[in-house]
């Protein structure tokens, strides 16, 4: 007897709409300004994945899937995300409709677990090309933007105290942020400790100070570090235990506010963490998310319970950094800003026009789709495989699943 479920992408997809005919992944590579020391890797550059979705009118959107430390911070890698869009997404997607968003990402969390990282990248092209065909930016499509640029935090990881302080007096005095993140968490506790205070002490009332530990204290080291913290002027915690059991326990004790970071997987670990009572804020990512989409189902989620936003990074390139953007400015209440500074970290612009930061903030493009433009000679010269052949997937070569 005939199977009568869909087989493919085309079986859905309506007679002379706009669909899917290619798809391209590559790896580039970026230098960093400094070193950016967490408690579980240290950086010493960024690699982008980029995916291009080329649509059968022409349109060609893009996304961008990266990590932080490779797969120092978890299961996926930009490589991981290029053979896995090279391999399973392509072939789902190729012949599907392209103005249908929602449906193709449905039908590609249906046959492919988790790759989340992957799945925002894919989706992110999706909405980036549908952007540029209905002449709206991403963040009309997803509901309409409430803000026009977003406050940007800038976090301070060289693990120098004095150079630190000078990066931020720096960023002060230009006026690009105010709101600064030390990551620690790779020293003991009471030297992390010391090195906040001192940072805090030299910035004063100029500037918010936050602290980002990555999983890496006790529970016990956190009953001492948080009120010493609280006590210098550090204002949050992020994800300063690895399990959110620990973290509900912590919670309310001291007068720092607690954020879910590594935590916070989606839609289904935020309503968990929201039951348990786990987190003053969620820091809420678009790749960690899942997606766009499910993103912005987080935030409903912490809007529900209470739960104040702040829009988190994976040191995302320019791509990834303005998709998240466009994410983050349909939140009605961003009460702790975003981290959105990854291009800033990143010695060289593979846009034809660079993001604009100024005044503290992040100004959102008004263009269709994301709003940007590769500069195709820049990523071509820092792509990884340069001297060979790229590897696309067009529906020609396609074998349907």
């Amino acid at each position: 007897m005939q199977n009568t479920t869909l087989s493919s992408p085309q079986a859905c997809t309506p007679a002379g709409a706009v669909t899917i005919v290619k798809v391209e992944t590559i790896l580039v590579d970026l230098p960093t300004i400094r070193p950016h020391k967490l408690s579980m890797a240290v950086m010493n550059g960024q690699t982008l994945m980029l995916v291009r979705v080329q649509c059968s009118d022409g349109t060609v959107g893009v996304g961008e899937g990266t990590t932080i430390g490779g797969l120092a911070y978890g299961a996926e890698s930009p490589e991981g995300m290029k053979l896995a869009v090279d391999t399973y997404f392509a072939p789902l997607m190729l012949g599907a409709s392209a103005n249908r968003v929602s449906a193709l990402m449905a039908r590609l969390n249906n046959c492919i677990r988790e790759n989340r990282f992957a799945k925002c990248a894919v989706e992110t092209a999706l909405f980036d090309a549908l952007g540029k065909r209905v002449g709206l930016p991403v963040s009309e499509l997803l509901g309409g933007r409430a803000h026009d640029r977003l406050p940007v935090a800038w976090t301070l990881a060289s693990g120098d105290t004095a150079r630190d302080i000078a990066e931020a007096q720096q960023m002060l005095s230009i006026g690009r942020h105010q709101i600064f993140k030390l990551k620690i968490g790779r020293k003991p506790v009471r030297d992390d400790v010391a090195h906040v205070t001192e940072i805090k002490k030299a910035l004063g009332n100029k500037a918010s100070v936050r602290v980002d530990v990555n999983m890496a204290w006790s529970e016990l080291d956190a009953r001492y570090g948080l009120p010493a913290l609280a006590d210098a002027g550090c204002e949050l915690a992020e994800q300063p235990v690895a399990h959110a059991d620990a973290m509900a326990r912590i919670r309310g004790r001291y007068p720092i506010a607690i954020m879910a970071d590594e935590s916070l997987m989606g839609p289904v670990s935020a309503f968990q963490l929201a039951q348990s009572g786990a987190a003053d804020v969620f820091a809420i990512k678009t790749e960690q998310s899942g997606g766009l989409q499910a993103a912005q189902q987080v935030a409903g989620i912490a809007d529900a319970a209470q739960i104040a936003l702040y829009g988190g990074t994976m040191l995302e390139g320019a791509v990834g950094s303005i998709a998240s953007a466009h994410v983050f400015s349909t939140f009605q209440d961003l009460r702790w800003g975003t981290e959105l500074f990854g291009p800033l970290l990143l010695t060289e612009e593979i846009l034809t026009h660079p993001l604009v930061y100024q005044d503290y903030h992040l100004e959102l493009p008004t263009g269709p789709g994301l709003g940007i433009s590769l500069d195709e000679d820049r990523v071509q010269f820092f792509r990884r495989d340069r001297n060979s052949i790229s590897v696309s997937v067009s529906k020609a070569e396609a074998t349907v699943i």
